[in-house]
Protein backbone atom coordinates (compact mmCIF):
# COMPACT_ATOMS: atom_id res chain seq x y z
CA UNK A 1 0.00 0.00 0.00
CA UNK A 2 1.32 3.22 -0.82
CA UNK A 3 0.12 6.75 0.54
CA UNK A 4 1.03 10.19 -0.57
CA UNK A 5 0.84 11.97 2.49
CA UNK A 6 0.06 15.52 0.35
CA UNK A 7 -3.65 13.66 -0.31
CA UNK A 8 -4.36 13.53 2.74
CA UNK A 9 -5.85 16.22 5.37
CA UNK A 10 -3.89 17.56 8.24
CA UNK A 11 -6.57 15.23 10.49
CA UNK A 12 -5.82 12.21 8.03
CA UNK A 13 -2.25 13.10 8.47
CA UNK A 14 -1.93 12.96 12.35
CA UNK A 15 -3.64 9.92 12.36
CA UNK A 16 -1.93 8.13 9.97
CA UNK A 17 1.82 9.42 11.64
CA UNK A 18 0.26 8.86 15.27
CA UNK A 19 -0.14 4.54 14.50
CA UNK A 20 2.92 4.46 12.35
CA UNK A 21 5.49 6.66 14.51
CA UNK A 22 5.33 4.18 17.71
CA UNK A 23 5.50 4.18 20.65
CA UNK A 24 6.11 7.47 21.22
CA UNK A 25 7.47 8.89 25.19
CA UNK A 26 4.44 11.32 26.54
CA UNK A 27 5.71 14.26 27.82
CA UNK A 28 3.45 14.73 31.14
CA UNK A 29 4.00 18.75 31.98
CA UNK A 30 3.30 20.28 34.43
CA UNK A 31 3.06 24.48 34.17
CA UNK A 32 2.27 27.12 36.72
CA UNK A 33 -1.24 29.07 35.67
CA UNK A 34 -1.96 33.13 36.04
CA UNK A 35 -3.70 32.49 39.22
CA UNK A 36 -0.68 30.05 41.00
CA UNK A 37 -2.44 26.63 40.72
CA UNK A 38 -1.00 23.86 38.58
CA UNK A 39 -1.99 23.04 34.81
CA UNK A 40 -1.09 18.96 33.68
CA UNK A 41 -1.10 17.80 30.59
CA UNK A 42 0.35 15.04 28.25
CA UNK A 43 2.10 15.66 24.88
CA UNK A 44 3.07 12.81 22.71
CA UNK A 45 4.81 15.04 20.36
CA UNK A 46 7.86 14.84 22.10
CA UNK A 47 11.51 13.67 22.43
CA UNK A 48 15.17 14.09 23.67
CA UNK A 49 16.98 16.69 21.15
CA UNK A 50 20.64 17.47 22.17
CA UNK A 51 22.22 16.73 25.23
CA UNK A 52 24.69 19.59 25.52
CA UNK A 53 23.00 21.03 26.63
CA UNK A 54 20.15 18.63 27.59
CA UNK A 55 17.52 20.11 25.60
CA UNK A 56 14.06 18.34 24.73
CA UNK A 57 11.72 18.93 22.18
CA UNK A 58 7.59 19.32 22.20
CA UNK A 59 5.39 20.39 19.83
CA UNK A 60 1.75 21.88 20.62
CA UNK A 61 -0.93 22.40 18.33
CA UNK A 62 -4.08 24.54 19.14
CA UNK A 63 -7.41 23.40 20.63
CA UNK A 64 -10.41 22.64 18.17
CA UNK A 65 -11.82 25.97 18.37
CA UNK A 66 -8.13 27.20 17.71
CA UNK A 67 -7.43 28.74 20.90
CA UNK A 68 -4.25 28.07 22.57
CA UNK A 69 -3.55 25.40 24.72
CA UNK A 70 -2.82 26.22 28.44
CA UNK A 71 0.59 24.42 28.62
CA UNK A 72 1.64 26.77 25.69
CA UNK A 73 0.41 29.65 28.04
CA UNK A 74 2.52 29.12 30.66
CA UNK A 75 5.58 28.36 29.26
CA UNK A 76 5.74 31.05 27.18
CA UNK A 77 4.68 33.58 30.31
CA UNK A 78 6.77 31.64 32.59
CA UNK A 79 9.33 29.73 30.93
CA UNK A 80 9.25 26.63 33.38
CA UNK A 81 8.01 23.22 33.46
CA UNK A 82 8.19 19.60 34.92
CA UNK A 83 8.14 16.88 32.91
CA UNK A 84 7.04 13.50 34.11
CA UNK A 85 7.28 10.13 32.64
CA UNK A 86 4.43 8.23 33.18
CA UNK A 87 4.48 4.82 34.09
CA UNK A 88 1.39 1.61 34.12
CA UNK A 89 -0.16 2.45 37.09
CA UNK A 90 -0.81 6.01 36.16
CA UNK A 91 -1.90 5.47 32.63
CA UNK A 92 -5.67 6.21 33.94
CA UNK A 93 -4.63 9.49 35.44
CA UNK A 94 -2.60 10.69 32.83
CA UNK A 95 -5.66 10.33 30.13
CA UNK A 96 -7.73 11.90 32.63
CA UNK A 97 -5.78 15.47 32.63
CA UNK A 98 -5.93 15.40 28.63
CA UNK A 99 -9.10 16.59 29.26
CA UNK A 100 -10.10 19.98 28.27
CA UNK A 101 -10.98 22.15 31.32
CA UNK A 102 -11.55 25.95 32.25
CA UNK A 103 -8.83 28.30 31.77
CA UNK A 104 -6.93 28.22 35.23
CA UNK A 105 -8.78 25.38 36.23
CA UNK A 106 -6.02 22.74 37.36
CA UNK A 107 -5.94 19.04 36.46
CA UNK A 108 -3.93 18.16 39.81
CA UNK A 109 -6.16 19.21 41.80
CA UNK A 110 -9.00 17.85 40.06
CA UNK A 111 -7.72 14.53 39.70
CA UNK A 112 -6.40 14.44 43.32
CA UNK A 113 -2.61 13.83 42.10
CA UNK A 114 0.12 14.37 45.52
CA UNK A 115 3.23 16.95 44.75
CA UNK A 116 6.73 17.22 46.02
CA UNK A 117 9.34 19.41 45.99
CA UNK A 118 11.40 19.07 42.85
CA UNK A 119 15.03 20.24 43.42
CA UNK A 120 15.78 23.00 40.91
CA UNK A 121 12.65 23.81 40.15
CA UNK A 122 9.94 26.74 41.41
CA UNK A 123 7.70 24.46 40.62
CA UNK A 124 6.70 20.62 42.44
CA UNK A 125 6.52 17.63 40.70
CA UNK A 126 4.25 14.86 40.62
CA UNK A 127 4.93 12.63 44.33
CA UNK A 128 3.96 9.43 42.47
CA UNK A 129 5.89 9.62 38.79
CA UNK A 130 9.56 8.04 38.81
CA UNK A 131 11.00 10.49 36.17
CA UNK A 132 10.70 14.19 36.82
CA UNK A 133 12.62 16.71 34.77
CA UNK A 134 13.20 20.29 35.72
CA UNK A 135 12.77 22.09 32.33
CA UNK A 136 13.35 25.46 31.17
CA UNK A 137 12.05 27.19 27.50
CA UNK A 138 14.56 28.49 25.59
CA UNK A 139 13.35 28.52 22.14
CA UNK A 140 9.91 28.06 20.20
CA UNK A 141 9.27 28.00 16.18
CA UNK A 142 5.79 28.00 14.45
CA UNK A 143 5.34 25.43 11.63
CA UNK A 144 2.38 26.51 10.38
CA UNK A 145 -0.19 26.47 13.33
CA UNK A 146 2.32 23.62 15.67
CA UNK A 147 4.19 25.23 18.30
CA UNK A 148 7.47 23.96 18.77
CA UNK A 149 9.18 24.46 22.09
CA UNK A 150 12.94 23.87 23.32
CA UNK A 151 13.15 22.97 26.62
CA UNK A 152 16.19 22.82 28.07
CA UNK A 153 16.83 20.00 30.94
CA UNK A 154 17.97 21.41 33.85
CA UNK A 155 17.74 18.87 37.09
CA UNK A 156 16.40 15.20 37.34
CA UNK A 157 14.35 13.39 39.69
CA UNK A 158 14.47 9.54 39.64
CA UNK A 159 12.78 7.53 42.32
CA UNK A 160 15.20 4.83 44.16
CA UNK A 161 13.25 1.98 42.72
CA UNK A 162 14.48 2.60 39.20
CA UNK A 163 17.94 3.06 39.94
CA UNK A 164 20.47 0.23 39.38
CA UNK A 165 24.26 -0.11 37.70
CA UNK A 166 25.25 -1.51 35.11
CA UNK A 167 28.53 -3.84 35.03
CA UNK A 168 31.15 -0.84 34.59
CA UNK A 169 29.45 0.44 37.95
CA UNK A 170 27.81 3.71 35.87
CA UNK A 171 24.18 4.97 36.71
CA UNK A 172 21.67 2.47 34.77
CA UNK A 173 18.11 3.06 34.54
CA UNK A 174 15.81 -0.15 35.34
CA UNK A 175 13.67 -0.25 32.38
CA UNK A 176 11.67 -2.93 33.35
CA UNK A 177 10.85 -1.09 37.17
CA UNK A 178 10.63 2.54 35.68
CA UNK A 179 7.68 0.64 33.19
CA UNK A 180 6.85 3.22 31.10
CA UNK A 181 3.81 4.39 29.13
CA UNK A 182 4.23 4.57 25.45
CA UNK A 183 1.39 6.47 23.25
CA UNK A 184 0.28 4.43 19.63
CA UNK A 185 -2.79 5.22 17.91
CA UNK A 186 -5.82 6.72 19.23
CA UNK A 187 -6.86 5.92 22.37
CA UNK A 188 -4.08 3.08 22.78
CA UNK A 189 -0.63 2.42 24.72
CA UNK A 190 1.77 0.21 25.10
CA UNK A 191 3.60 -0.86 28.30
CA UNK A 192 7.00 -2.11 29.14
CA UNK A 193 6.96 -5.64 27.84
CA UNK A 194 9.67 -7.92 27.02
CA UNK A 195 13.10 -6.02 27.16
CA UNK A 196 15.91 -7.09 24.77
CA UNK A 197 19.35 -6.19 24.69
CA UNK A 198 21.35 -6.52 21.82
CA UNK A 199 24.80 -5.70 21.77
CA UNK A 200 26.32 -2.79 19.65
CA UNK A 201 29.03 -3.09 16.99
CA UNK A 202 32.09 -0.94 18.18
Amino acid sequence: MHIDLSSLTPVQTYATMTQTIVPRPIAWILTENESGNYNLAPFSYFNALSSAPAIAIMSVGPRDDGSMKDTRLNLEQREFGVIHIAHREMANEMTQSAATLAPGVSEVTQIGLSTAEMPGSKLPRLADCRVAYAAKLVDTKMINNQWLAFLELTDLYLDDSVVGQDQKGRLKVLADKLDPIGRLGGGEYVMAGDIVSVARPA
